[in-house]
């Protein structure tokens, strides 16, 4: 298994969960890490994206309440979500490119 995330559940709409995807360290360092999700009946889309060097880019709609972080320690990406809604129900995704490895998805439940 080259990627391995894990962390979803069930919450409360306004709470927070956080993500956690490990990579090995050949994949960690030299791949843009990536969290995309997909709803049922819905196409997967790109969440948020790192880079080796720490930068970040986010889709409109989780602008401000997550933050997607790396620990190069140890070779994890993390994916902290606040003000969570129930339109962000969906599987979550953690992904490498250009390698191109994908994590089993992880579920994230949002309701009262």
């Amino acid at each position: 298994v080259q990627l391995q995330a894990s962390g979803g559940g069930l919450v409360q709409p306004g709470g927070s969960l956080r993500l956690s995807c490990a990579a090995s360290g050949r994949i960690f360092r030299f791949n843009v890490m990536g969290w995309y999700r997909q709803a049922p009946g819905k196409q997967r889309d790109m969440v948020a994206t790192i880079t080796p060097g720490g930068g970040t880019n986010y889709a409109d709609s989780v602008k401000g309440r997550f933050t997607n972080s790396r620990d190069n320690a140890k070779n994890t990406v993390y994916l902290q979500m606040n003000s969570l809604k129930p339109e962000d129900t969906a599987v979550y995704y953690c992904n490498s490119k250009p390698s191109n490895y994908w994590g089993q998805g992880t579920q994230v439940t949002v309701s009262s």
